[in-house]
């Protein structure tokens, strides 16, 4: 990957002739930018960014669109000053925007438009009784927080908004709508809104009709107004036309006026999907790990599976290929908690520390951890977890007498901590006879080279590669989605694009798993699954 530009003449000029892409993505605590050179996607002019984070409110967790809009905005406003501040322009266009964002979710407009429920985030697992119904009916599972389940909890909770609803999207799609008028979605988002159909040979990725009629069964007789279909957002494939800026959109975006209407947007996309194109794993027996306030996992497969798993949820890459997805809804948070904590100890101790500086020396420490992390155990559960059955989350550090409590075996037992659960979920896959040939990571956690990388490669027995986008991986992928345009208007696939025009130069380190660490972890999988009885004790008393 050839990484930042280094030429602020030649950069300007691209700038200013609009052969550029812009990408933006709604992650779940920072809205991030990306331009990038729309000929060679891997050289990135110019980011910026917008801290943020989601509200409990009336017991869900949510993010005002009044955030949504204020935090676009100071992003993209951070973007042009860095642009303004290296190369002496301003941004008036780009060859073509994207917008990615967290998946799942329930965003429900009426007639007009207008929002009739807060934002409703994957976070949230109220919708247990949905989801156990359209699971058993439609014969797939449908996991708590994906966009089906929260409308049929709406539905079966008999919630006053539920007959005006008119539509509901993704916060990528309503984001992509007011950008450009049009109510569409990438397949991968889409995805985990609705099942799609099995791919055929040369037809268009679209919600499966099978289920969609088993669906307006149920609501049948519901205060639901007419098809589930009619409420959807149109599907599209990666590299699709997906409208243009208007010049509502344009203001939106940019409200000093300086950006001009009529750019191309491709399909708005889940951060699973940019995920995917950012590590390049969009084919067969690849997959990536997305670490950050959630981790997930996402495998292309080479076949059906066998058998319905509720650890598993099927959705597709941006290209509407069928991928196994392990997703977990507590990340890293707890770590950053962890790592906070002794940050301020520094400061109190009279010795400020950096905090990236904080995270070097922890994780550092934690590479002499034990292998199994000397007997410790630690729950990052600030949020309920689906795969265990959890409703709700209590964060616990646990120990028995004679376990060895030291800094290195504490850090590696929250490292492990984040990977627990996924762990549990890729078993599941395992024992499916899914095979990888390499998992690719992305997040800021593998920002500290070669430690996260390498326990991941240890709990799930399979090299790990990390590549120079491993920090910033979600707005550069819908970037490069964005550079795709062109070559799919030319019939170029999306692979094809991303292994000849995006990685083909590439560097990517690689942490094949330590057979100690593969051992260790193991035993300490086994200690986490026996102490989830002392999470859930947790979260009855607490």
């Amino acid at each position: 990957m050839s990484g930042t530009a280094t030429d602020p003449d030649a950069a300007g000029e691209a700038i200013l002739a609009g052969r550029t892409a812009l990408g933006i993505e709604f992650g779940s605590t920072r809205i991030k930018a990306c331009l990038v050179d729309a000929d060679d996607p891997t050289l990135v002019l110019a980011v910026g960014g917008h801290e943020w984070e989601n509200e409990f409110v009336d017991r869900r967790w949510t993010y005002s669109l009044a955030a949504v809009e204020t935090g676009l905005q100071a992003a993209y406003a951070e973007l042009v000053a860095e642009v303004r501040g290296r190369y002496g322009v301003v941004p008036e266009t780009f060859g073509a925007i994207g917008v990615s964002a967290m998946m799942h979710g329930y965003l429900a407009f009426d007639g007009a438009g207008e929002l009739l429920v807060p934002f409703r985030t994957w976070r949230n697992t109220s919708t247990g009784p949905a989801a156990a119904e359209l699971s058993e009916n439609f014969g797939v599972n449908i996991p708590l927080r994906w966009s089906i389940a929260h409308l049929h909890q709406a539905v079966l909770d008999e919630e006053p908004h539920v007959a005006d609803i008119r539509s509901i999207t993704t916060l990528a799609g309503y984001v992509h709508r007011r950008m450009t008028g049009r109510d569409v979605l990438g397949v991968g988002d889409a995805s985990g809104m609705f099942p799609i159909a099995a791919p055929a040979a040369g037809a268009a990725p679209a919600y499966d009709a099978r289920l969609l009629g088993v669906y307006d069964g149920l609501a049948a007789g519901t205060a639901l107004a007419g098809s589930l279909a009619d409420l959807l957002p149109e599907v599209l494939p990666a590299g699709a036309p997906a409208g243009a800026l208007t010049a509502e959109g344009a203001a939106f975006l940019d409200p000093t006026g300086a950006l001009r209407p009529g750019i191309p947007l491709c399909p708005p996309e889940g951060d699973a999907g940019t995920g995917m194109v950012a590590t390049n794993a969009v084919a067969p027996r690849t997959g990536n790990v997305s670490a950050g306030t959630s981790i997930f996992a996402m495998v292309v497969l080479e076949g059906a599976l066998a058998r319905v798993h509720h650890e598993l949820d099927l959705v597709t890459t941006p290209a509407g290929d069928p991928v196994a997805m392990v997703h977990c809804n507590n990340g890293a948070s707890e770590l950053a908690a962890w790592a906070g904590l002794f940050e301020r100890f520094a400061v109190a101790a009279g010795t400020p520390i950096d905090g990236d500086a904080v995270f070097e020396a922890l994780f550092q420490e934690a590479l002499a951890g034990e292998p199994d992390a000397g007997g410790m155990l630690a729950y990052n559960y600030l949020a309920g977890e689906p795969i265990t059955d959890l409703v709700e989350g209590r964060p616990l550090v646990v120990r028995t007498p004679e376990s060895r409590f030291t800094l290195a075996n504490f850090m590696r037992a929250q490292l492990y901590g984040v990977f627990g659960t996924l762990a549990l979920g890729m078993r599941v896959l395992d024992g499916e006879g899914v095979r990888l040939d390499r998992m690719f990571a992305h997040g800021g956690v593998f920002r500290t080279a070669g430690v996260a990388q390498r326990f991941l490669a240890g709990a799930l027995d399979a090299p790990v590669a990390v590549g120079e986008t491993a920090s910033e991986g979600g707005a550069w992928g819908i970037a490069v989605l964005a550079s795709y345009l062109p070559a799919a208007a030319d019939g170029q696939g999306l692979g094809a694009y991303l292994d000849e025009r995006v990685f083909a130069d590439a560097p990517v380190a690689v942490a094949d798993p330590d057979p100690a660490d593969v051992a260790g972890f193991a035993a300490y999988l086994d200690r986490y699954r026996a102490g989830l009885a002392a999470e859930a004790a947790a979260v009855r008393a607490l």
